[in-house]
């Protein structure tokens, strides 16, 4: 992007910037002026000199990003986008944090144009952008590892707070950044000493530089100015050596103070999260040079000359993309490798590689689904991941894959392009990490631990839901079947708590096959969706005599069915589903019928029709028995008043998975034992 002679039009820019965040948030009457009035020459500079954008197409595939880590300031952001002509007019601006507005409280993906991801959870913007980081650097290599063209190359920018900073997230991927050398990630942290509770310096003292510095960052401090305002010269010139850093991510420690120029209200607690006042903001317009009668006012000329980073990046696009179509000519393999990339379609007839697993032999899900991530890689060279440190236990691993590591990694079978992701001990950088991924929007991204630990990243999962994110996480260890590890590594509540997260598919398979035809619909289905595996061998069941494995596309299916009216249905998930089978098998000996119903994915049933759901649950059938290795919450839709629902309602213990499944009560006799007591509810 050209950058020019910085005018005293910018500087009027800035001055109306400042101005529509007090007015924005004093109509609305809630908010957060201070940060957007302190950060407006910063967010100015940004999007007018920096930035590689063009407002006329926000999905051009050359363009920077720009990540507002500290959501709550929003006004950062929306400012700029109507400045910078996005679409957003002065109106949205008026109707600031009000319902079905573009500008609501905190910038949402998908729902205003020009936002690269939803933030206010303070630290998930940092682990986003570094995650979006990676994925610029995986990308280019599948479309120009030579290194011959600068198409894919652009940088991460990001605007973080105190906040985003105290929040372990953002330090977990930073250090994360740093070990990855990603040079094309620019962070500018606003250093304001000012949090909801007042200074920062009650819980926050550390030396924040110093921090980033052992990350392996390269640290650039810009002091404030006398006045407290921001040194806008000097951050530039910090800008601009940021943007020559191509070996280390950089870290621009920005020194403001919140609020300025307001002459009572600057440096507070309260103009954190508060409107000033009309009494404040028209002091502060007095300060500014503007009529402090008036409101949102935005000059013609002075929007028009916002406005001309639009011409300058519809000018940078054309150059790009002349470029790019000689790129295309010369590497038409490549060219329609992207094409079907960024048209998010699959390769005719990928699904074939995928294996299928001979009855006979006991396969534990978890490692079912390590072979099968490895012969979907074989034929999408966009799908990759890894685990946090995890991998041998997780089957997370791609065979052949070499380890994601920069170029300087004296790693053994590292390559700056590799596809297996090593995220260390750190589950909710890893969440975050690979929502960024996804946003970037060209490859599929998945990562494991061990389902207890979803409690860890829970933050970041919920943002892929919302999101509607194409993220696989891969949660192995998935009940008290892990075994010797005891209650700390035995998920109970997990799966259930998982199934409350709107918009998230969860899927605990009965089998290697149920694994199998999973994972197509998940990459086919390219949304939110979590494995939970199991560490311990599982019978693969023969399909010559059961149901066929292709029903987990409906989330629900009869497995095993009887002939006439069922007296009993018996719903099971994961390792469960072989227990119902042979409790089947007894029933059938004393004269009742039970039918067996696999649910590996309670949300993929839901999204069928009322007739689906009902030739798998009649209603007529009223007894019903749930079998699940974790708590019983949620059953009671499905069975009934006069189901019983068999679970464990408390935590593990360290012993055997065998010894565990009888002490705990799931057994073949239990099972049965319930379906009788079921029937006979259903007979009062």
């Amino acid at each position: 992007m050209d950058r020019n002679v910085w005018s005293q039009s910018d500087d009027s820019a800035v001055t109306i910037a400042r101005a529509l965040a007090m007015d924005s948030v004093q109509k609305v009457g809630n908010g957060h002026p201070g940060t957007a009035m302190s950060l407006a020459p910063v967010a100015y500079t940004l999007f007018q000199r920096f930035l590689k954008h063009d407002p006329s197409d926000s999905s051009w595939l050359g363009r920077d990003r720009f990540v507002l880590s500290c959501g709550h300031s929003s006004l950062t952001l929306y400012i700029q986008l109507f400045l910078s002509g996005y679409g957003l007019s002065l109106d949205d601006l008026k109707s600031f944090r009000t319902h079905n507005s573009l500008t609501p409280g905190h910038p949402e993906y998908g729902h205003t144009n020009g936002v690269e991801t939803t933030t206010g959870p303070l630290g998930a913007g940092v682990s986003n952008a570094v995650g979006m980081a990676m994925a610029a650097r995986y990308e280019k290599g599948l479309l120009d590892p030579e290194g011959a063209t600068s198409l894919f190359d652009h940088n991460i920018w990001v605007i973080c707070s105190d906040g985003d900073l105290e929040e372990g997230v953002s330090g977990e991927a930073s250090s994360l950044a740093g070990t990855q050398a990603l040079g094309n990630l620019k962070m500018i942290y606003d250093d304001n000493r000012i949090s909801i509770e007042g200074d920062t310096h009650v819980a926050f003292t550390e030396d924040v530089a110093a921090r980033y510095r052992s990350y392996g960052w390269n640290v650039i401090e810009v002091t404030a100015l006398a006045d407290g305002n921001i040194d806008r010269d000097s951050l530039e010139k910090a800008m601009i050596t940021a943007e020559s850093e191509s070996d280390r991510p950089t870290l621009i420690r920005l020194h403001s103070v919140i609020a300025w120029p307001a002459p009572h209200a600057r440096g507070s607690a309260e103009s954190h999260g508060s409107a000033l006042g009309p009494d404040e903001i028209a002091a502060t317009k007095v300060l500014l040079g503007l009529d402090p009668a008036q409101s949102f006012i935005v000059p013609d000329d002075l929007l028009a000359h916002a406005r001309q980073v639009k011409e300058r990046g519809q000018k940078a696009h054309a150059a790009w993309n002349t470029e790019f179509e000689s790129w295309k000519s010369s590497h038409p393999d490549r060219a329609l490798l992207l094409d079907r990339l960024r048209s998010k379609s699959l390769p005719a007839g990928w699904e074939s590689a995928i294996p299928t697993f001979p009855a006979g032999k006991d396969v534990a899900t978890r490692a079912a689904s390590g072979k099968i991530i490895s012969a979907i890689a074989s034929v999408l060279p966009e799908f990759w991941g890894g685990s946090a440190d995890l991998a041998g236990s997780n089957n997370t691993s791609i065979e052949g894959s070499k380890s994601f590591l920069p170029a300087s990694s004296a790693i053994e079978n590292s390559d700056p392009y590799g596809r297996l992701i090593h995220f260390g001990i750190r589950e909710h950088a890893m969440g975050g990490i690979l929502n960024g991924i996804a946003l970037h929007g060209l490859s599929k991204p998945f990562g494991g631990t061990f389902l207890v630990f979803s409690d860890y990243m829970r933050g970041a999962v919920r943002l892929t839901a919302l999101m509607n994110l194409p993220v696989t996480y891969v949660w192995t260890h998935d009940s008290i079947g892990l075994g010797e590890d005891g209650p700390t590594h035995q998920p109970v509540e997990h799966v259930a708590s998982l199934r409350l997260i709107p918009n998230l598919a969860v899927i605990r398979p009965a089998d290697a096959n149920e694994t199998a035809i999973a994972w197509r619909e998940i990459i086919t289905r390219a949304k939110p969706a979590g494995f939970a595996l199991s560490r311990q061998n599982l019978p693969v069941i023969d399909r010559a005599l059961y149901g066929s494995a292709e029903g987990v596309a409906q989330g629900a299916y009869v497995v095993s069915d009887v002939d006439g009216v069922a007296d009993v249905i018996v719903i099971a998930t994961g390792s469960e589903v072989a227990l119902a089978l042979c409790a089947q098998e007894i029933l059938k000996n004393e004269g009742i019928r039970a039918r067996v119903v696999s649910a590996p994915c309670l949300e993929w049933f839901e999204e069928n029709d009322a007739a689906y759901k009902e030739a798998v649950l009649p209603a007529a059938v009223k007894a019903r028995v749930s079998v699940e290795a974790g708590v019983t919450a949620g059953w009671r839709e499905y069975v009934g008043d006069a189901g019983v629902s068999i679970g464990l309602n408390h935590f593990g213990a360290s012993a055997g998975a065998g010894v565990l499944f009888k002490e705990f009560g799931f057994t073949p006799e239990a099972v049965v034992a319930a379906a009788k007591e079921s029937i006979a509810k259903a007979g009062k």
